[in-house]
């Protein structure tokens, strides 16, 4: 009896295998990684991969992005909420487009994002810098997280980085590592290119991680992503944009006025840091009204 019912324990066990194999074998799994492409082209400009180093560089970012996979998803659900107000202001300064994925890598596509080194807004801002390029910082306001402003503000940096270096990912490199430290590597090294400077390991990163990312956003399938239009998050036009010269005693009583929350209110002006806004100096400010 002992030796037939170790038998069919037996036929039992090797059935359940078999079956899970097979369910093993018909699951649909995340494929690999692109294939490195022999090259690429940013801002118009040709890149050459084939070179092993750049080869291997590509090749870490773009398993990076393959297997990132609730952050690279947010990012291309999220961009069809941002990338139509950040493209026409491009379009505006004559900055490439490319450029846009700048702001992808900086901050995964978040409004909110706070770098650890206090770096702010999709653009991802140092206070210093910010202001440097016309971003208003004090007590209840902070123009990082205006996309609208950032994005002028990095479209001023950019157009200034071009103007010394005459090269996009040379530009691309100093928006990570700051233009004065690339342009004394370029000196120290002989080169003109980012792409041919040894740099700290994050900006070295950076310049694949840009490549590697508008990839993935010119072709998500081959990344293994599929996302429909219905599951993009949507760009929503303002309802109203009102332009105010004075103080808002409580923002709360200004949303009930205008038919909305406070809480839309906030989401859809994040650089309303308080409950109330000062404006002592009579400046204007244009709130939005969701």
């Amino acid at each position: 009896m002992k030796r037939i019912a170790f038998v069919l324990a037996t036929l039992v066990a090797a059935c359940v295998c078999a079956s899970a194999q097979t369910v093993y074998e018909e699951a649909e799994y995340h494929p690999k990684a692109p294939a490195v492409p022999s090259r690429a082209v940013f801002a118009g400009q040709k890149i050459d991969l084939g070179d092993p180093d750049r080869y291997e560089r590509m090749d870490r970012e773009l398993m990076t992005f393959t297997y990132m996979h609730s952050t690279s998803m947010l990012m291309l659900k999220r961009a069809s909420k941002y990338f139509p107000i950040v493209e026409p202001i491009l379009k505006q300064y004559g900055i490439p487009d490319d450029l846009k994925y700048l702001m992808v890598i900086e901050s995964n596509l978040d409004p909110k994002a706070l770098s650890t080194a206090g770096a702010a807004g999709l653009w991802q801002f140092t206070k210093a810098t910010a202001k440097e390029y016309g971003l208003e910082i004090r007590d209840g306001v902070d123009e990082r997280y205006n996309i609208r402003k950032e994005t002028v503000a990095a479209c001023k940096f950019l157009k200034k980085a071009y103007a010394k270096f005459g090269d996009w990912m040379t530009v691309a490199a100093s928006y990570n590592a700051g233009q004065g430290g690339i342009a004394k590597r370029i000196e120290q090294q002989h080169q003109s290119c980012g792409l041919d400077l040894w740099t700290p390991e994050e900006t070295a990163r950076y310049m694949y991680r840009l490549l590697a990312v508008k990839m993935m956003f010119e072709s998500p399938e081959s990344f293994g992503f599929r996302v429909s239009e219905s599951e993009r998050y949507p760009y929503r036009e303002p309802r109203d944009v009102v332009t105010v010269g004075t103080s808002i005693e409580s923002l709360v009583d200004f949303a009930e006025e205008y038919g909305t929350t406070y809480a839309k209110l906030k989401a859809a002006n994040l650089w309303l840091r308080d409950v109330r806004l000062d404006n002592p100096a009579g400046k204007n400010y244009e709130i939005i009204i969701p």
